[in-house]
């Protein structure tokens, strides 16, 4: 991406937490009455030192990982695996909060211009989450002018909002407009301030969001990348400042039924054009910064199955090249959330604090770490100013936990300890069963002789790299009805055995040896998602099964089904006369809940394959118990 185009669609996370940030703030300090809100300009500029301070961080974690480098990977490498495994309940906290806060707050501005809305700001919410997992799962993808004009719309409407404002206070003399009469309910304190500092903090969510995306940046990426880093930070600080001082000098305080920046927008603009422009760019920006969390949260759910720490159906791609299961499950998480706390903006803020500063906390920390380490041109320089980025992100969080705990924050801190448990004992049966699969000498009676496709059945040519080829295979004889299941004898059928299998194992080995026994003719079918990798599988097979005729489809996105499919069918076109047996190795678990831990692949592919005649597809079990086969 250029930066012209980088920069809005990967801050819209950040510079939208501009519509909800500062009045998280006000909300807590005006339960201080009109002393409390004295405070909102010091508390302000603690977080504009914050905001300085965690992005100079992320720029020295963009220098370190040029390919990308989220809170999850720069953790595990340099914490380790709890820690990496703290860091993405942190992000897969924040990255379902991000949809429920974005749209809750898109209600609120929405409802503040239409009041006569109120009332359904449940239901609109959930129709507009359901929206956004249509269009990802469609594949939709923000990229482009399309997307990036609602951020710039709102970095206009802002500015403009706070242009005016100062042009209307120059001319009092900047004299602040009294506040209207305020009860305490509680009196100024240090516990006061730190809530709202932390309350105010979450205006920082989404800050990491252009070092995970450093290598969709455009040559050289780690460069234009940081370049973009610094842009946002530098709106971010100017936005928030500009509306807490706007705040401040129009003596606006946090409504029930209004937005602070409704307020602000109807000070400056009235009730004409630019107040529901204003208005509207809000609601848009924050759209599309609940739509980035569409990215983000599949990739991290990718990332640990792919570290055996979270379902391997993660991994799958859908029918349009998105991570439909991981964005299932945000969809499903984030609506959750809305209901229970009503949309209303302020009852979720509590939570969002806790997962955005542990993950914030934990990358810095890693980044320390790093530095000293590696300890190479600038390292002082660097991890001065990623442990800077650690400390504060850490004091956040551990006043997050404290002073929230009652108000919601518990439960972010449970849903991170659920999720450790959760993690922990996937890995633990991963392993257990990667231990008895394990393939060892002597253990499998690889056959004495080799068992080809011909001359019974003929195999396709190997597909060319990343497209399936169509099978090159002798013309079917004559006479005979295509799509025939006339054959009334044993004799008459005439097979070919087709055996998928994604790595070399036991129960791959044992599906192999059992095709093989058969005594039919065997195709051995391999889908590998990069050249690369089909390399390391050929050279495994070398070892231990080149008594089969094997082909490779390359599958770039890591699709396995589609490929699986377009091939048989192919095959099945061009040799209509044959049954072809699919042979597919299963692994039996003994509890219940260890089964969505499994590929179902039989399942899916019977369904996709039933329209085909002559087609069977079977399994050969292998069982795994816990301690071993």
């Amino acid at each position: 991406m250029r930066k012209i185009v980088a920069l809005p669609v990967l801050s819209a996370d950040a510079l939208s937490s501009v519509a909800y940030g500062p009045e998280a703030l006000l909300a807590v300090l005006v339960l201080g009455g009109t002393a409390g809100l004295g405070y909102s300009v010091p508390v302000s500029l603690a977080i504009v030192f914050l905001m300085l301070a965690v992005g100079l961080s992320y720029r020295q974690t963009i220098r370190a990982y040029p390919h990308g480098g989220g809170s999850y990977i720069v953790a595990t490498d340099n914490l380790g695996r709890v820690p990496g495994l703290m860091a993405a309940a942190g992000l897969m906290t924040d990255y379902i909060l991000t949809v429920a806060v974005s749209v809750s707050s898109g209600m609120a501005a929405v409802t503040s211009a239409l009041p006569q809305l109120a009332d359904d700001v449940v239901l609109i919410g959930v129709l507009v989450i359901a929206v956004l997992l249509a269009g990802n799962l469609r594949g939709v993808r923000q990229a482009g002018a399309l997307f990036a004009a609602p951020t710039y719309a709102f970095i206009i409407a802002i500015l403009a909002l706070v242009g005016a404002g100062v042009y209307e206070a120059a001319g009092r003399g900047f004299e602040p407009l009294p506040t209207p009469p305020l009860h305490a309910t509680e009196s100024v304190g240090l516990l006061l301030v730190m809530r709202a500092f932390a309350s105010g903090s979450t205006a920082m969510t989404g800050i990491e969001a252009i070092s995970n995306a450093v290598p969709a940046f455009r040559p050289v990426a780690w460069r234009n990348a940081r370049t973009t880093l610094s842009w946002m930070i530098g709106l971010l600080i100017t936005l928030f400042a500009g509306t807490v001082a706007m705040v401040y000098l129009e003596g606006v305080v946090p409504r029930s039924q209004e937005t602070v920046l409704s307020q602000l927008a109807h000070h400056s603009f009235g009730s004409g054009g630019m107040y529901v422009f204003t208005q509207a760019a809000t609601a848009l920006v924050l759209l599309l910064a609940a739509n980035t969390a569409y990215n983000d949260f599949p990739r991290v759910l990718f990332l640990l199955a792919r570290d055996s720490q979270a379902p391997r159906i993660f991994l799958r791609l859908g029918d349009r090249l998105a991570f439909s299961n991981g964005i299932i499950v945000l969809s499903v998480a984030a609506a959750v959330v809305y209901v229970a706390f009503d949309g209303r903006t302020a009852t979720l803020i509590p939570l969002y604090a806790v997962g955005v500063f542990l993950a914030f906390t934990l990358s810095q920390s890693g980044m320390v770490v790093h530095w000293w380490r590696r300890r190479d041109r600038h390292w002082r320089k660097s991890l001065c100013f990623n442990a800077t980025g650690a400390l504060l992100s850490a004091v956040v969080f551990i006043t997050a936990g404290i002073t929230k705990f009652t108000e919601g924050a518990w439960l972010a801190i449970l849903a991170v300890a659920g999720f450790l448990l959760v993690t922990t004992r996937i890995r633990r049966h991963y392993d257990m069963v990667r231990r008895a699969l394990r393939l060892r000498p002597q253990m499998i009676e690889i056959p004495s002789r080799t068992i080809s496709p011909r001359p019974g059945a003929h195999a396709p040519a190997e597909p060319t790299p990343r497209v399936p080829s169509t099978p090159s295979v002798p013309p079917v004889p004559s006479g005979g009805d295509r799509d025939s299941e006339s054959e009334d004898t044993p004799e008459e059928i005439r097979h070919l055995s087709l055996v998928p299998i994604d790595a070399l194992h036991q129960a791959s080995m044992r599906a192999l040896a059992y095709a093989a026994s058969l005594q039919q003719p065997v195709l051995v079918l391999h889908v590998s998602p990069s050249d690369e990798d089909a390399e390391r599988f050929r050279e495994s097979w070398h070892l231990w099964g080149d008594h089969l005729p094997l082909r490779i489809v390359i599958s770039p996105y890591r699709a396995v089904v589609a490929p699986l499919i377009s091939y048989i069918e192919s095959l099945h076109r061009q040799r209509p006369d044959l049954t072809i047996t699919v042979i597919l190795p299963e692994i039996v678990v003994r509890h219940r809940w260890h089964r969505v831990l499994h590929s179902h692949l039989a399942g899916r592919l019977r369904r996709a394959l039933r329209p085909l005649p002559k087609i069977v597809v079977t399994t050969v079990p292998f069982h795994v118990h816990d301690g071993g086969r």
